[in-house]
């Protein structure tokens, strides 16, 4: 039964700590964008992002000492962010699809 916690514990801490890389990866990403971006693709500012990225790497590096219900509200914080807001942010800034054309639209 010991062999399964220490399994179960270094499980969830490896979850935790790649939570921690999407997240830190988030911030970096909003950092190096463009402030009139965010407004061209029709987003919030981008001191909102950097408020939202960064309070989810603070969560992140908190969730590291066992807050499991913490690391879901940081790392669901950084999904939005890259899935929703870099994407926008890529076309506005022409690094979009890159010419990749399927029968729908971009791919």
């Amino acid at each position: 039964m010991l062999f399964l916690d220490n399994l179960q514990y270094w499980i969830v801490l490896l979850l935790t700590v790649a939570a921690l890389g999407v997240e830190v990866f988030a911030l970096v990403d909003c950092v190096r964008r463009r402030p009139d971006a965010f407004t061209a693709a029709g987003k919030r500012t981008k001191n909102f992002w950097l408020l939202v990225t960064g309070v989810a790497v603070l969560l992140g590096i908190v969730a590291i000492g066992g807050l499991g219900f913490i690391a879901i509200i940081g790392i669901v914080a950084a999904g939005v962010y890259l899935a929703d807001v870099k994407p926008a942010l890529d076309q506005v800034m022409g690094r979009g699809s890159g010419g990749r054309q399927g029968p729908y639209g971009p791919w």
